[in-house]
């Protein structure tokens, strides 16, 4: 079962882009205060975020990628749950 993701088991789940925007937004604000010191520790932890974020773009536009692929595979609605597989390979899992 999944947390943060939606699922089968975890229906009002978020997708991962979405995850990894709002975790990209709370590094943003939490640098915003440190860019202000100009301590030479602050200025590598900045740095780090930096590319922290660098890379975070990258997973967003991964998973939306990913998600693309899901829904030209199985349609919105089981893109949607983040589910890859067609919806009647779930009723066969079941049985």
């Amino acid at each position: 079962m999944t947390k943060l993701l939606v699922s089968d088991d975890n229906p009002n789940g978020a997708k991962l882009e979405d995850i990894l925007r709002i975790l990209r937004n709370d590094i943003i604000a939490r640098c915003n205060a440190s860019v202000a010191t100009h301590e030479r520790e602050t200025e590598k932890v900045v740095a780090n975020n930096m590319r922290i974020l660098n890379l975070l773009t990258e997973c967003i536009d991964l998973a939306e990628a990913s998600t693309d692929i899901l829904v030209q595979a199985y349609g919105v609605e089981q893109a949607a749950k983040g589910i890859a597989r067609r919806p009647d390979a779930v009723q066969e899992n079941a049985a």
